[in-house]
């Protein structure tokens, strides 16, 4: 499958994590969704905080900040998290949350062996 496909998938289960999320009386906020090589380097490439092969850099990540009756959930531990973490791995089998690797707020598909 070609990059653009999964990245159209990609997109298309972002909606439907953001719709849950707020059915189930979560807010969000966008965090880190695109890394622009010209500030964190080109796949494969470290030149910032980013990891080198980060999945954010291929438009197939996107962090989200958490908000419940408007206090910010910076615990990761959280079981909202774990809800909306859930629900995202059943959505595609590309889909990978981070808090299965401590980045709670990570929601990403997998590529080229990267989450």
């Amino acid at each position: 499958m070609s990059l653009s496909k999964k990245q159209q998938r990609f997109t298309g289960c972002i909606g439907q994590l953001i719709t849950y999320a707020y059915s189930k009386g979560y807010g969000l906020t966008q965090g880190d969704s695109f890394r622009d090589e010209r500030v964190h380097g080109g796949f494969n490439e470290q030149k910032s905080y980013s990891a080198a092969r980060s999945v954010h850099k291929i438009r197939l990540a996107n962090d989200f900040n958490l908000f419940i009756d408007d206090e910010y959930i910076k615990d990761g531990g959280h079981d909202a998290w774990l809800d909306l973490g859930e629900y995202w791995e059943s959505l595609d089998d590309d889909a990978r949350w981070g808090g299965r690797f401590n980045d709670a707020n990570h929601f990403s598909f997998e590529h080229w062996g990267c989450k």
